[in-house]
């Protein structure tokens, strides 16, 4: 089978990293959560002082500081999963806390930190082979990526989903918050000047509102049989 770069862009709270996760384990390949790595930058900037008051960035120190940052991704041994590293130290659940949510927006719109990601992205994606999803996969980072696709759906459904998954992990937070978080960064990211979300050309749209990951996975296994002649178990 031809290695290929599948590129899944999309609104937060699509269940982009869920579905990204479940093709990487069907096709055999290996997983990149670019995502993550914004949120490991901007966790460094709330721990370091680099931000004001309301969690928007003071830009130049946080660029700055980009060359003290040192992101990886290591396997557990455990779950089989990748978790985040910060400077050698695991930050892969404090990364998906509300104040994080809050404020990765704003740090991932300043241009440096975009580069700074795309570097360490395109450095993973040489090999091929590769599922990663964020906001610019398909438009800025890769944009010769063979599969690309666009997720969308419902604020008030994606802000059910991550306010039900905060629940889950004895996270504090209301529904108000969460889909006022939701919409904010709809907002940030759709009207940044440094690569804003939208969806490429030649991107597939999925709208998964109403779609378990299950569902999911099928369309994903049509739509690969359909286009590249690819026949998934």
């Amino acid at each position: 089978m031809k290695k290929m770069i599948i590129a899944i862009d999309g609104h937060s709270s699509t269940g982009k990293s869920t579905f990204a996760k479940a093709i990487a384990i069907a096709m055999d390949y290996t997983y990149l959560d670019s995502g993550a790595l914004y949120r490991a930058v901007t966790l460094y900037a709330l721990e370091q002082g680099l931000t004001d008051k309301n969690g928007r960035p003071h830009v130049k120190k946080l660029v700055n500081s980009l060359k003290d940052i040192f992101v990886t991704f290591r396997r557990n041994p455990l779950t089989g999963r990748n978790e985040t590293f910060l400077n050698e130290k695991n930050v892969e659940q404090r990364i998906r806390n509300l104040d994080v949510s809050q404020s990765v927006s704003p740090v991932s719109g300043i241009p440096q930190v975009r580069e700074f990601v795309d570097i360490q992205l395109r450095k993973w994606g040489k090999q091929k082979g590769i599922v990663m999803d964020g906001r610019d996969i398909g438009t800025a980072v890769f944009p010769e990526a063979e599969v690309k696709i666009f997720m969308t759906a419902p604020a008030e459904i994606r802000a059910r989903r991550r306010y039900d998954e905060m629940k889950a992990k004895g996270e504090e937070a209301s529904f108000e918050e969460v889909l006022e978080n939701v919409r904010k960064r709809d907002q940030m990211d759709s009207h940044r000047a440094t690569h804003p979300l939208v969806m490429a050309p030649d991107a597939v749209l999925l709208d998964n509102g109403n779609m378990s990951v299950e569902e999911q996975m099928e369309w994903f296994k049509k739509l690969l049989e359909e286009k590249w002649g690819i026949r998934l178990k």
